[in-house]
Order: structure tokens, then sequence, then C-alpha cells
């Protein structure tokens, strides 16, 4: 099937409505991690588009003194805490906690106000307090940025809708290894569970949204 006609057969099935988004909205970076971003590590990819344009997005979100979360998988040296997730992906294996893998990419420059939630899934919510951090900070939107576009990002898109966040996923913001299983799901993304639209149109909604008195001073 062409892409035409997959765009045809969902429109006939009334899938890939728009979200309304609020005015509060945090960017959420799933897995911009060493061991995503850095072909060194197994796991790890060329992503250096993705977290270029993800830092722009943050720069921008930071002078507006919005919220910042990121996540990043982690286990303990005996990886018993990796559950079955590790039979499916050995290699997961290498992100072991107080690693290089399980730091944020630098090129992000996380800061210390920022948050970094401990995963074990693919969800950032499963097992997490994600969804509290979020609403002790009143967000009722969320920029969703990362990797991988096929795995965590999607998994997370999906329980941010089932929690209620409206979500944009900037498609020049979130990566994968390969290219087709990117621009599928990319094309489910947006069909099912969040709106995924330009870098141009992310940094315009948070040029948009009042920002933090003080912020960027």
């Amino acid at each position: 099937m062409s892409d035409a006609e997959a765009r045809e057969v969902y429109a006939k099935a009334r899938l890939g409505e728009s979200v309304t988004l609020g005015s509060r909205p945090a960017v959420l970076v799933v897995d911009f991690s060493c061991g995503f971003t850095d072909p060194g590590c197994t796991l790890g990819a060329d992503m250096t588009p993705a977290v270029e344009a993800t830092r722009r997005l943050l720069d921008a979100a930071r002078a507006k003194g919005l919220p910042v979360v990121f996540t990043t998988i982690g286990y303990e040296p005996s990886l018993k805490d990796g559950g079955l997730w590790l039979q499916k992906v050995p290699a997961l294996g290498e992100l072991q906690i107080g690693g290089r893998w399980v730091e944020i990419d630098q090129r992000l420059e996380p800061r210390e106000d920022e948050t970094i939630v401990l995963k074990k899934g693919a969800s950032g919510f499963f097992g997490t307090n994600l969804a509290s951090i979020l609403v002790s900070q009143q967000v009722d939107s969320v920029i969703l940025c990362g990797a991988t576009t096929s795995g965590c990002v999607r998994a997370t898109a999906i329980d941010l809708l089932q929690y209620g966040f409206p979500t944009i996923v900037p498609r020049e913001c979130v990566a994968d290894r390969a290219q087709a299983p990117h621009d599928a799901n990319l094309f489910d993304i947006n069909a099912k569970y969040a709106d995924v639209v330009s870098f141009e149109d992310a940094l315009d909604y948070v040029e948009s949204v009042p920002g933090k008195v003080g912020a960027g001073v």
C-alpha cells in the first residue's frame, strides 16, 4: 500500500484529528542519552540533527521558563531490574547506572533544575513518577522529543494521550536507527496519539505561550 493509499484509509477511519494544546507546555526529552546518540554504544546511532534541533527548542523553552524533563534508561549491574525487556534487547544491559551511556547527551546541556527521570521500560511513565512531575508543575501540554521514534518515543506518546496530556512531536526532534521504522511510527503517532508537526511550528508554539516572570534573565 502506498503512502497516499494509507492516508486515504486512515482518513476514512477518521484518524489523525488534531489535539487542542494548552498554555503551559513542558518539553519532554526521551532517552537522548549517550547510549542512544553515540554510535560507540551497541544501541547508539548518529542522531546529531535531531539532538541539535532539540537543543534549539530547549533554548527557546528555557528562555520562556518552561519546564524541561529528561528521561534515561539505566539498570543495576545485576540487570535483575531489567525484566523481560533484556531478553528481547540484550544490548540494554550496557546501560548501567553510573556509566556514561546513561548520561544525557551533553550537547543538550541539562541544567541542575531540570528533572532527569530514570526508567526501566519503554514509556517514560512506566514505573516512574513522571505524571506527578508534570502535574505538580501545572503542565497542560507536552512537546515530545527524543529517541527512538519507534520505541520509547512512541510508547511515551501513547501514555501521554492516556494520561490526558495533549502532545506535539516535532519531526526534526526525534530520531531512530533506521528510516523506515522512523517514518512509519511518525505516521502512526500522528494518526492516533499526538500531532506530528514541523520544528518551526513547535518553536512558534513555544514562543506563543506565556513565559515565567523573570525567565531567561
